[in-house]
């Protein structure tokens, strides 16, 4: 809105509004009074209760920067907890990319599935609704006061004065073979000036029974149970639909939860890197200061091998490290390892530093951003080769995956859209059938209780059975063409083409998905053996170098250039254990097993005693239908039942492979690094003395 500017969030008094002729200093004759007011900024009235329960973060520590100097207080992690933890504190299932700011609305929560099935306009429960009893009562009264032309239209008078009065209570149900049921009790008072009424006050009551029962459209269970009471082709709320639309609910929660384990695992995985990350510039940092140091001293006796040049470009060398292990512990905030990037599961990045690792995993795992401790992984990598059956698993990948599960609920529910559309296309024949008992009486009640004449009591008239009435007929409603009816079947048959033929194409980029994640496990693993050999060679390049330039062997390059790349290469290997971890996880992602893997399952939450026993109860109804109420065996299968939650046996031992290096394969657990940032004490005190 134009014109519109903060405040500190209150709105300020405003002035009384001031005609021209009174016009003051900073409020000039012709400014619109209300401007202020209607270009300012409000803040909505929450309840109490709901700003008591927003107060989550509050409560967090300044965050550690490199500014911070005294020792960090670690908190030492594992996987398993990191999982639990962050489940068990998200209601709201975060993601890392800022969609709960952007837009909230399209946030997964734990309330998604209860939201979609108590929903009352396309819930289960309000489908089951159509086929509840409904009692209806009115009561009218109206008073006439009209000239008439025929005094026969009168009876008898043409200036006819009438009191009138309609009492009506109806009870009506619906069964679920289409039945319209329904029983009425109408009570009708008529008070007039016609000369020829033999009471001048008068009530009729009826008592009667309606049922109209559908014969070709409209008609069975199986529709009424897809279609629920609609006569108009495509717009279809049955139960079985919805209880379709919360099967896809549930699916999209298990694929919101699927994602958020692997977010919390890919964080985890950050972490760890980054720690080690850390550690192995650290370790180049302190290599290039010793260095550094050797070369000064040459510099300051003036003995060879410490020229200015060298000297300067020792000095360069450990700047440079230093550098890198300020960013490799504070961190920039880059994008990290999450779903979406690149891949579906997540392809490692190993991006930011400890510190934006630890406040991105403190986030997902729904803690405040600082605590005065830093989380600490103690899960190592599994370094040994871990191999999977493509055919089994590909398999697999079919039968788990939720996105495919979720399609064929879409699959499921066009077909049943198209039995009901196939209904349409039947005429609408009606049975109709209804029958009453009257009774007339100039009184409604007997007031004395004594014998009394004839239609002097219009309920004890109608005790009497006297007067019956009946009618029974059908009736035939055919569109000429059936139009609609042809065009809702073929948008049914166009629709279910089109599900079916997404269905294929997301099985076949499952498969290629699944191909990629096997093809990153193998890479993975052998990049991992790659740099370990490297990593070894670096090391023993590293040793020979440096003993070699202690006895002036070697130039001040080629030491400086080893050290480069031993911390280059240390990192490297690092960075292939995570990405060996993340493959491992991306192919159970893939195949539809990341929750076994991680040890999650889905459940419904706990109920009240009382639904159990009522739930018990309904299904021992269940083998004997009747046909005025839902309950009944006979109705199209939409599921073919529950899943086994346990992941195959996919992974096969297999020998272990000989590594190019004699030296074992093995991750040294981590360490405790100082992330002290390198100060002042740390320079040689002879970098002051230069100009």
């Amino acid at each position: 809105m134009a014109g519109v500017t903060a405040g500190a969030g209150c709105r300020a008094p405003q002035a009384p509004f001031r005609a021209c002729g009174d016009a003051v200093a900073g409020n000039p004759c012709g400014a619109d009074p209300y401007a202020a007011a209607a270009t300012s900024i409000d803040y909505p009235a929450v309840t109490q209760c709901s700003a008591d329960d927003c107060r989550v973060g509050l409560d967090s520590t300044a965050p550690r920067t490199l500014l911070d100097l005294e020792a960090p207080n670690y908190r030492d992690i594992r996987l398993d907890e990191v999982i639990q933890q962050g489940l068990a504190n998200s209601t709201v299932l975060h993601d890392l990319g800022g969609a709960i700011l952007r837009s909230p609305d399209t946030a997964p929560t734990t309330w998604d599935p209860a939201l979609r099935d108590t929903d009352p306009a396309t819930g289960v429960e309000a489908a089951l609704s159509a086929f509840d009893a409904q009692w209806t009562t009115s009561l009218f009264a109206e008073n006439n006061d009209r000239a008439i032309n025929n005094e026969f239209f009168g009876g008898g008078t043409r200036l006819l004065q009438q009191n009138a009065g309609t009492f009506q209570s109806q009870l009506a149900k619906r069964s679920v073979v289409g039945s319209e049921l329904a029983l009425r009790h109408i009570v009708e008072f008529d008070g007039n000036n016609a000369p020829g009424n033999a009471f001048p006050n008068a009530y009729t009551t009826k008592v009667e029974g309606e049922i109209r029962q559908p014969l070709l459209q409209g008609y069975g269970m199986q529709y009424n149970r897809i279609a629920g009471p609609t006569q108009i082709p495509g717009v279809y709320n049955g139960v079985l639909l919805a209880r379709l639309n919360t099967d896809v609910q549930l699916t999209d929660f298990e694929m919101s939860v699927r994602d958020f384990v692997s977010n919390l695992e890919n964080a985890y995985w950050d972490l760890y890197f980054a720690y080690r990350d850390l550690d192995a510039k650290i370790a180049a940092r302190d290599s290039a200061l010793d260095t550094w140091r050797r070369v000064r001293a040459l510099f300051d006796a003036g003995r060879r091998g410490g020229e200015a040049e060298k000297e300067a470009q020792a000095r360069e060398q450990y700047f440079r490290f230093k550098e890198e292990v300020e960013n490799a512990l504070s961190g920039r905030l880059f994008d990290g390892t999450r779903t979406g990037n690149g891949t579906l599961a997540g392809t490692f990045r190993g991006e930011g530093g400890v510190l934006v690792a630890e406040r991105r995993l403190r986030r997902l795992m729904g803690l405040t951003a600082s605590d005065g401790q830093l989380l600490r992984p103690t899960v190592d990598p599994v370094v040994a080769q871990v191999t999977f059956d493509w055919a089994q698993i590909s398999q697999e990948a079919v039968d788990r995956r939720a996105e495919l599960r979720r399609q064929r609920w879409k699959i499921r529910r066009r077909e049943l859209e198209l039995i009901a559309s196939k209904n349409h296309l039947l005429p609408r024949l009606d049975a109709v059938g209804r029958y009453r008992f009257r009774g007339f009486g100039r009184d409604l009640l007997d007031s004395n209780g004594t014998p009394i004449p004839r239609f002097e009591n219009a309920y004890e008239d109608l005790a009497t059975g006297d007067f019956q009435e009946w009618q029974v007929g059908a009736e035939l409603d055919i569109p000429i063409g059936y139009r609609r009816a042809h065009a809702g079947v073929r948008n049914a048959e166009l629709r279910l083409a089109r599900e079916r033929a997404l269905l294929c194409d997301q099985q076949l980029e499952i498969i290629h998905d699944v191909s990629n994640a096997i093809a990153d496990v193998d890479r993975a693993f052998v990049v991992s053996q790659t740099s370990y050999n490297r990593l070894i060679a670096t090391q023993e390049q590293v040793a020979a170098v440096k003993a070699a330039f202690e006895s002036d062997k070697a130039p001040l390059d080629l030491l400086l250039e080893s050290q480069r790349r031993l911390a280059e290469a240390e990192s490297r290997y690092y960075r292939s254990l995570a990405e060996y971890a993340i493959a491992i996880k991306n192919v159970h992602f893939t195949k539809g097993t990341l929750l076994e893997y991680d040890g999650v399952f889905l459940a419904e939450g706990p109920w009240c005693e009382k639904a159990y026993h009522d739930a018990a109860a309904l299904e021992a109804r269940r083998g004997a239908p009747r046909p005025l109420n839902y309950a009944s065996s006979c109705a199209p299968v939409v599921s073919a039942g529950e899943m086994a939650q346990q992941s195959h046996p996919t992974v096969i031992e297999r020998a272990p492979v000989v590594m190019e290096s004699a030296q074992p394969v093995e991750v040294v657990p981590l360490t405790q690094p100082d992330l002290t940032p390198p100060n002042a004490e740390v320079v040689p005190a002879p970098l002051q003395q230069l100009p």
